[in-house]
């Protein structure tokens, strides 16, 4: 940290330490565990394969792109099991998920799983999957999509939003599920 005395900059001796222990730019573990420092809302992304069977995936690199036109983006890692489905579908919907999902959100992160079980699934106007009780959904048509290292970011326009019960998020935070603390006014 930095402060000032009497117009000269200093540096005290957390901040030196914590600068001395960084690490190189290309340590993956030291990436990963930066990136889980950042929290992240959860939402579960829908679509139809080419033979009309659901595939989803649950993902926390989710954020709106523009408002006019209505623009939103996923990532989507090439590893996944779904990947093929996003890469070809015309259409996909976005589930913000609630506290209350993180089983949910564990399934559709779990390859293999089974992931659409009737008592979780609805559809959307176009009759996607979609996330029973989701605080709100987002339905879209893939706008474009862009290779961006081992991931692929599928830029969606958003044709529909359905608005479910307000409620409090699900965040994922430091490789775990939390919810958001609401921090009081002064």
């Amino acid at each position: 940290m930095t402060a000032a005395r009497d117009g000269h900059a200093t540096t005290s001796a957390a901040a030196t330490a914590t600068a001395t222990a960084a690490v190189a730019p290309r340590d993956p573990d030291a990436f990963r565990t930066a990136m889980a420092r950042f929290a992240a809302g959860v939402v579960v992304v829908t679509t139809r394969d080419a033979d009309g069977q659901p595939k989803g995936f649950t993902a926390t690199s989710f954020c709106s792109v523009s408002l006019d036109p209505p623009l939103i983006l996923v990532c989507l890692a090439e590893t996944s099991s779904s990947f093929q489905a996003f890469t070809s579908c015309d259409d996909f919907a976005v589930s913000v998920l609630h506290t209350g999902h993180t089983a949910l959100a564990t399934r559709f992160a779990t390859t293999g799983a089974d992931k659409f079980r009737a008592e979780d699934t609805t559809h959307t106007p176009r009759l996607l999957p979609a996330v029973v009780g989701a605080l709100s959904t987002l339905e879209c048509e893939v706008h474009d999509r862009h290779q961006a290292g081992d991931h692929m970011i599928l830029v969606g326009a958003v044709t529909s939003v359905r608005l479910g019960d307000a409620g409090d998020p699900l965040v994922y935070h430091d490789r775990s599920f939390s919810r958001l603390r609401r921090l009081t006014r002064p």
